[in-house]
């Protein structure tokens, strides 16, 4: 089974009343421009994931190049639970609102990001009011409070949410989080129960890294099969894509495309950055915990990318892209973790302090040569 870009439209509101003329407008005000996102309207949405300090403090020029080259659009921290609700009776609606705005004005395939997930999570959420853990059913009760509030007040125009993230770890199963030791490991089948009765029309996905690894797609795999016939719904599946210039290995990448869409799920490329800084420790996921020690070795381009390995960069952008095209059929979207490298998460992690160049946007936010190689494939 293949589930291609116009099947996901009919899950979503995307082409829906209002949200239509407004994404009519905004490909009117870029006509003259042609962006990645022209290049590849045939294949998958190209999105970026947007931070609040470029919602509310853009540098010059970058509300244009998101319009103009970005046709969907993930909010990167602020709609976690620690940003939306830090305190059991405080909410915090400022930038995800703004997150919203500044998407429908544009027309864009909006992604919320994200409904369950062990980290970014305040601890008072597993605890009750003498700290102690909560019971099953109290815990339950309060993730399905969470996404109704949440899912509910952007129903109908949330497109796609990451109802799930990481909740696998490796080749062990489940991961042992709060979530999972306090519910067990259904607490991911009731998440999406949830998040269905609350956004029904939006496109429910699992998300998570190293979606390659084939001891995770095994499990995945399996999930996703039990969901189908136990009647939990899921739409889609997020390989994150957090890749480099030697690894993962692109064939296994493929492999799990394949596995995931004849499960009978949209693929969603939701994370891609591209790493070309010496791997920490044979460090290649994206475990947030993670953190080692700074070093000059492991930094070796403070100063700009040289020539030669921008032209690296650009290659290994060619080959992902290859592939992605390759699979259109299967794949709905495919999503950068940013968009200019001064705002990539990479530069700190899993080594603070570091300089890197994940992305098709240097830090001016204008195009590398790895953009260029993206387009050609198109043009």
């Amino acid at each position: 089974m293949t589930i291609n870009r116009r099947q996901l439209l009919a899950r979503s509101l995307y082409l829906s009343g209002a949200l239509a003329l407004s994404k009519q407008r905004a490909f009117a005000q870029a006509a003259q421009a042609t962006g990645l996102k022209d290049l590849y309207k045939e294949d998958f949405y190209i999105g970026t994931a947007i931070g609040n300090a470029r919602l509310t403090n853009p540098p010059a020029g970058f509300n244009e190049l998101v319009a103009r080259e970005f046709n969907a659009m993930t909010m990167e921290n602020d709609m976690k639970w620690e940003r939306l609700h830090p305190e059991p009776n405080r909410w915090v609606w400022d930038y995800a609102d703004q997150f919203m705005a500044f998407g429908e004005k544009h027309g864009m395939f909006m992604v919320g990001h994200v409904l369950v997930w062990h980290s970014q999570t305040p601890s008072w959420v597993f605890n009750d009011a003498d700290g102690k853990p909560l019971s099953r059913d109290a815990l339950l009760a309060r993730m399905k409070d969470h996404i109704d509030t949440v899912a509910g007040r952007y129903k109908g125009r949330i497109h796609a949410w990451d109802v799930v993230n990481e909740a696998v770890d490796e080749d062990k199963g489940w991961r042992k989080s709060a979530w999972f030791n306090q519910i067990g490991p259904d607490f991911v089948d009731h998440a999406f129960r949830y998040a269905r009765a609350a956004a029904p029309e939006a496109h429910l996905m699992y998300n998570d890294y190293n979606m390659h690894n084939p001891g995770k797609r095994q499990f995945v795999v399996d999930m996703i099969k039990r969901f189908k016939n136990t009647g939990v719904p899921i739409d889609g599946v997020g390989m994150q894509g957090h890749v480099g210039l030697g690894y993962p290995e692109i064939q296994e990448f493929e492999k799990s495309i394949e596995a995931y869409a004849a499960a009978g799920v949209a693929v969603h490329i939701t994370e891609l950055d591209l790493d070309v800084l010496p791997v920490a420790w044979d460090h290649i996921g994206a475990e947030i915990s993670d953190s080692f020690e700074y070093s000059d070795e492991l930094n070796p381009y403070a100063d700009g990318l040289p020539a030669e390995v921008e032209e690296q960069l650009a290659e290994r952008y060619a080959q992902w892209f290859k592939l992605f095209l390759k699979h259109r059929d299967k794949i709905a979207r495919v999503t950068f973790w940013g968009t200019g490298d001064s705002e990539s998460w990479k530069n700190d992690f899993p080594v603070r302090g570091r300089t890197n160049y994940p992305l098709l946007f240097d830090r001016d936010y204008q195009r590398k040569p790895a953009y260029d190689a993206v387009a050609a494939l198109k043009q």
